[in-house]
């Protein structure tokens, strides 16, 4: 109970501020899929790489307006059910980063949103057996790799500050070797609320 309270307490102090200052914060979570290079018929590999594209991608991502439309935010997105690697192997891809981000209003009701930013591609490979710390137990192993993100979206402003997003993010995953290209294209839609106003 006492985190809880902790939580809503820096939420709480975090609207103020937001309010006070003028400045604006969204939330927002989304659903989309991703597109990659697809998986060569000509591999002469036994297990050759997978494809990223495919699969529902649900989405939480968050911005904090610093000074007039520029500031900060962040994202993270997984795919919602395991695929299969090679037809034998369970596996989730997990996209998190940190941007700058840069929303401009072009309307009373609408506002671009584009961000640059660091983070990593996290794939779960899943096994049949638990893997016990000293504080936690785990049933996969983990492959992380660095990325840079580009992304775009669209603020659509149905009524105050709820919005929908359409956007696309673009990731460049450093040596990306589990999959078929090192881009990885991720598109779908976000609705989220924007305090402070817009």
């Amino acid at each position: 109970m006492k985190k809880i309270t902790f939580w809503l307490a820096v939420g709480a102090t975090f609207l103020m501020a937001t309010a006070a200052y003028g400045q604006q914060m969204d939330f927002a979570f989304g659903l989309g899929t991703t597109h990659s290079a697809s998986v060569s018929s000509n591999s002469t590999s036994p297990f050759p790489p997978a494809s990223l594209t495919g699969g529902i991608y649900p989405s939480f991502s968050g911005d904090f307006l610093l000074h007039k439309s520029f500031g900060v935010g962040g994202e993270i997105a997984w795919r919602g059910g395991q695929a299969n690697y090679d037809f034998s192997q369970p596996y989730r891809p997990i996209f998190w980063d940190f941007d700058g981000v840069y929303a401009p209003k072009l309307g009373p009701h609408v506002a671009a949103e584009l961000s640059a930013g660091i983070g990593a591609e996290s794939t779960r490979f899943y096994t049949n057996y638990v893997t016990c710390s000293a504080i936690s137990c785990t049933n996969y192993a983990t492959s992380t790799h660095f990325l840079g993100q580009f992304g775009g979206g669209l603020k659509l402003y149905a009524r105050g500050g709820l919005f929908v997003r359409p956007e696309v993010h673009v990731y460049a995953v450093k040596n990306n070797f589990e999959y078929t290209s090192n881009i990885v294209v991720r598109y779908g839609a976000s609705i989220g609320y924007t305090f402070g106003g817009h």
